[in-house]
């Protein structure tokens, strides 16, 4: 970390050693860490120095956080702000830096651990795979904060990719007419994370046709990541990269195919 320069950083989904290297390495040198308050593992703040001057952005809005950052830059500090997750996913980042930008204050990225990708991995679940889903959506259902024309789960839908949906748990059954909306069907499978790879996790596996009513009886309200697609059930083809008679830079496969071709035909 450089003197007088925020660090923006990610403290990964919830579990204190899911932090990166580089991230915990941050949060050890920082002289001010503003982070993201409940949602960060308090053993990822006890590894602040103890002179660190430290502040929950729970209470804070915009012009405070960036007030803050920029008075202790231009004191010759060096400055941490600590997101859940990975800070380019909903992180709101781009609008500190634009009011830093502003204030002449220099700023880098330390990514994260996004909750997305430790709820597929909660789930021992692979995002793509061969000839089912090569595209996966990272998305949210339009609330008190719109979407823009077009970037609606109904439109979303329609591509019938893997959706990794944030911020949604609110209103399940809304959720679910709008993915069934868009061209899902009621056997589409969706998997439920509340905080994951935290300590209270729980996960929830199923149906469009049979998540709602699991979701209320668990009381999940917030906090929760949502996998859509039926990549969750392994129903791809396997890959071509491991296949044993398929070439590429590091392996030929053509013997193998030789071999296997005069196999065949001395069956014949």
């Amino acid at each position: 970390m450089e003197a007088g320069k925020v660090t923006f950083a990610g403290a990964g989904p919830g579990a204190a050693d899911l932090i990166t290297v580089r991230g915990l390495n941050a949060v050890k040198e920082a002289d001010v860490i503003i982070y993201a308050g409940s949602l960060v593992d308090p053993a990822i703040m006890a590894e602040a120095r103890t002179d660190c001057e430290i502040s929950s952005s729970a209470g804070m809005d915009l012009g405070v956080m960036v007030e803050a950052m920029t008075e202790a830059c231009r004191a010759g500090k060096t400055v941490l702000r600590l997101h859940t997750g990975d800070p380019s996913i909903y992180g709101a980042i781009a609008e500190q830096m634009s009011e830093l930008d502003k204030n002449d204050i220099e700023y880098d990225v330390i990514p994260g651990v996004s909750s997305a990708v430790a709820a597929a991995g909660v789930m021992n679940a692979e995002l793509t795979m061969a000839g089912l889903s090569q595209t996966v959506i990272f998305t949210r259902r339009a609330g008190r904060t719109p979407v823009p024309k077009g970037q609606d789960i109904v439109s979303l839908s329609k591509h019938n990719a893997t959706m990794c949906i944030f911020l949604s748990i609110g209103d399940m059954e809304g959720l679910v007419a709008d993915l069934l909306e868009g061209g899902f069907t009621n056997e589409t499978c969706i998997g439920v994370v509340y905080r994951a790879t935290w300590d209270d996790e729980i996960v929830l596996e199923g149906t469009l046709a049979d998540i709602c009513p699991k979701v209320k009886e668990a009381g999940i309200t917030k906090h929760a990541m949502i996998i859509v697609g039926d990549v969750l059930r392994r129903a791809g083809n396997y890959s071509l990269l491991y296949n044993a008679h398929f070439s590429h830079g590091y392996r030929d496969g053509t013997s193998k195919k030789r071999k296997k071709a005069a196999a065949e035909q001395a069956k014949d």
